[in-house]
């Protein structure tokens, strides 16, 4: 049987506080790096993401272009207009949503419209004016994705100037992205 002292329950009660003191400090210190990383790290793989969401953009933008006008298309807006073509312009810029961090894509795009026959939009002459917009593209769990939307009277810079205070611009090694030629569709 062994016969605990003084000294050896005093011994173990400081070990113990060592441990814990320790185990706070350790604590303590995780906090500190993380507080002091975590911005930055954020930063990292958000620019990570948008270079991902570029390439990505241009390897699917014909594609993108294509959907677009046809859910555009289909939307029946403005309304008493049919959508007949969309000329698509060079540029994109990317701008990320400063609410929800959702990276989203403008376009340019010259669209035309006609009267829709027996509409009150028949006898207008505008209808036949050409159209400047931004068309709208978001990325969402690594794909690109839209559901039509146009904003008119607009490219893609005055879209992210009017709505800045939704959008902030992303900044990746090249921002603006410019394939060979503008595609068409009707």
């Amino acid at each position: 049987m062994r016969i605990e002292t003084g000294a050896n329950r005093d011994r173990g009660r400081t070990m113990f506080e060592n441990s814990i003191a320790i185990g706070v400090v350790t604590v303590a210190a995780g906090l500190l790096v993380w507080s002091l990383l975590r911005r930055p790290a954020k930063r990292y793989f958000q620019r990570r993401e948008a270079e991902r969401a570029v390439k990505r953009f241009k390897v699917q933008r014909e594609a993108m272009e294509a959907k677009f006008f046809d859910l555009a298309r289909s939307l029946g807006k403005p309304r008493g207009l049919r959508w007949i073509d969309c000329d698509w312009q060079r540029a994109a810029t990317f701008a990320r949503d400063t609410e929800s961090g959702l990276l989203t894509a403008f376009v340019g795009v010259n669209i035309r419209f006609e009267a829709v026959e027996g509409g009150e939009m028949e006898d207008v002459a505008a209808v036949s004016t050409v159209r400047d917009a931004a068309a709208v593209f978001h990325y969402r769990q690594g794909r690109w994705g839209t559901g039509g939307r146009a904003l008119f009277n607009m490219n893609p810079a005055d879209a992210i100037e009017r709505l800045g205070a939704q959008y902030a611009p992303v900044e990746v090694a090249q921002q603006t992205t410019d394939t060979s030629e503008s595609s068409r569709f009707s």
